[in-house]
Formats: structure tokens, C-alpha cells, sequence
């Protein structure tokens, strides 16, 4: 304490400076939308979980085939109907991959001895005698292929028709809109049976079948939003500044319905995914040879009761990959979408 003689040092009254500029930063970076919408992706389990699981599945459909070293085509009558059997799991007998199958009266019989198959087939062999494990994931990748192919014609006509028709309204619209009512109203199954009877079953006309009403669903969305959005200010901004209805349409309608693009066009792929399996399955699909997840589903069915492994492989596949596009389009819609938003 400061006696009654003692003086204060100067430098000790000397006024507080405070830098306005630190006294208003932020310490927290700033984000982006897609940036914020990666985070909240990140924190969805479920949607994380999804995403992992579709690129293992995309990647073994076009790496699959190939660690096999077998043809998907190629045919061995000797060595039809054998069950799985992998390298190192062979000899632990609580698990469904050592050769070994259950006949009717109940013994166990290893297949491949009886057989005298010295190779390994994963995930076992179908009625000709074709490895299943090639033919599986040959099948994934047509039935991506198809599903991403009629997906990306959906959104690009889908989106174009929508954004037209919701930014010029007036008699345009109603016009448009009578025309994609009646496409809606046919059924997608009687297009099908029609193009195959014009075009040969295969992947083209499963294609085309699926586009040519598949992308009336996208368009109305897109419809909806843009007649949302074209009364906004920064629109009446951008027809004041004289820009043209198509940079208006391209530069800020489209870029502010990228979410809902998103989100409609990852539900759309599981759709044409259930619906290629379904052709299939009823006989309009793929042809044999060639094999997708509805044409090994429909194969297997047949031998269900005698060899369920050709059957169940490719369900749990198929089933995998649909749960996994639902849920992650189910993330993506609750980090996109603002009203989601906490």
C-alpha cells in the first residue's frame, strides 16, 4: 500500500488502448453452403455410414469382375450348383463359406470334393456353372450403370422443363404442364412392354423406358421452386440490369435449386435401381448373358429351395445399395434443405 509521501509512477495512468479491429474478429472461420452442408453430413451417422458403403459398392462393381480372374460369361457344366468357399474361411464351420452343403436328409456333403473342384468360387457357382462372385458385381455395375444413365437424363430434362415452365408461366406453362399430366398418367410399365416390343430388350431401351416419364417428378419440384424464387428481389435486380431470361434461368434460379436437384436425383437412383431388378425379374429385362441384380435375383429364385446362396448373395446386394441411397439422400436433404437447418 502506497505511503502518504510516495508518488505513482507516470506510466501507470497511461489510458487502456483496445483495437477496435481484434474487438470485432471472428474466431471461427467462415463456411460456405456446401462447406456447412459437408459438416452436417458428417454429423449424420447414418448418411456417413450410407456414403461409405456406396463407394465400396461402386468400386467393387467395376473392380469386382476383375479380382475373380474368371469370365461372367464363361460356362462349366461340372462345376454347377456349388456353394461358397473362400481361401482362410474354409475351416471355420460356423460360417457359410466352406463348400460344404446340406442335402435334403440332412447330411453334410463337402461339394467340391465330391466334385473334385480344386478352385475357389466365393461366392459359389450357378446352374452352368458360372462364377457367381464375377457375375454379381458384373450385374452391379449394369444395374448402376442403368440407374445413374436414366437418373442423369431425368434431372437434365426434368430440370430444363421445369425451369421453363415455371419462369414464363402464362399460357406456356399450361400448356406444358397438360402435356407432362398425360405422360404422368401412363403407366411406366406399359412404356416398357411397348419398347421392347420396338426395340430389343437390353440396356437402351430399359433406359429410354424409364426416362420418358421418370423425368415429369423432377420437373414439377424444380416448377415449384422456381415460381418460388423468380418474384425475389435479386431476380427483379437481374431483369432491371437487362440480363436475358436464359442467363436469369442458368446464373441464379439453378444455382439456389441445386439442393432439391441433389436430393431428387439421389432418390431417383434407387427407384431405377428396384425398377431394372423388377423387369428383370418378370422377364423384360437383360437377356442372358447378361446379368444384372434383377436377372441373378430371378435366376436364383428358381433353385431357391435347393440352393439359396444364388439367390440371397445378390438380394443382400441389391437391398444394400438401395438402403445406403435412401439414407444418404435422406442426409443430404437435411443438409441442404434450410428449414432442416438447427
Amino acid at each position: 500500500m502506497a505511503t502518504k509521501h510516495e508518488k505513482i509512477a507516470a506510466e501507470r495512468f497511461a489510458p487502456a488502448v483496445i483495437d477496435s479491429s481484434k474487438s470485432e474478429e471472428i474466431n471461427k472461420p467462415s463456411l460456405n453452403f456446401w462447406q456447412d452442408a459437408w459438416m452436417r453430413v458428417r454429423k449424420n451417422k447414418a448418411a456417413l455410414i450410407s456414403l461409405v458403403l456406396m463407394v465400396v459398392m461402386i468400386i467393387m462393381a467395376f473392380v469386382g469382375p476383375a479380382i475373380s480372374g474368371k469370365e461372367f460369361d464363361t460356362q462349366n457344366v461340372r462345376h454347377q450348383n456349388l456353394p461358397p468357399k473362400i481361401q482362410g474361411l474354409e475351416n471355420i464351420s460356423w460360417l457359410p463359406f466352406d463348400g460344404v452343403k446340406t442335402l435334403p436328409s440332412g447330411k453334410e456333403v463337402d461339394m467340391y470334393e465330391q466334385k473334385n473342384v480344386k478352385e475357389y468360387y466365393w461366392f459359389g457357382t450357378d446352374p452352368l456353372g458360372r462364377d457367381l462372385f464375377t457375375r454379381v458385381w458384373k450385374g452391379t455395375q449394369v444395374s448402376l450403370y442403368i440407374a445413374f444413365l436414366a437418373a442423369l437424363i431425368d434431372m437434365v430434362v426434368g430440370v430444363a422443363y421445369g425451369a421453363v415452365s415455371g419462369y414464363f408461366g402464362g399460357r406456356l406453362d399450361n400448356i406444358m404442364q397438360r402435356i407432362a399430366e398425360v405422360l404422368m398418367g401412363i403407366p411406366q410399365l406399359v412404356i416398357v412392354i411397348l419398347m421392347i416390343l420396338v426395340l430389343e430388350p437390353g440396356i437402351i431401351s430399359i433406359t429410354i423406358a424409364m426416362s420418358i416419364t421418370g423425368w415429369v417428378g423432377m420437373s414439377r419440384v424444380v416448377r415449384a421452386q422456381v415460381m418460388k424464387l423468380k418474384e425475389q428481389e435479386f431476380i427483379l435486380a437481374s431483369k432491371t440490369l437487362g440480363n436475358t431470361h436464359a442467363k436469369i434461368i442458368s446464373k441464379h434460379l439453378l444455382p439456389n435449386l441445386a439442393g432439391v436437384i441433389i436430393i431428387n436425383t439421389m432418390f431417383t437412383i434407387p427407384n431405377a435401381i428396384f425398377f431394372e431388378a423388377f423387369l428383370s425379374f418378370i422377364g423384360l429385362g437383360l437377356q442372358p448373358p447378361d446379368a444384372s441384380l434383377g436377372t441373378l435375383i430371378d435366376e436364383g429364385f428358381k433353385v431357391l429351395r435347393l440352393h439359396p446362396h444364388e439367390m440371397i448373395i445378390p438380394a443382400v446386394i441389391i437391398s444394400i445399395i438401395m438402403v445406403a441411397f435412401n439414407m444418404l439422400a435422406d442426409g443430404l436433404r437435411d443438409a441442404l434443405d434450410p428449414k432442416m437447418r438447427d
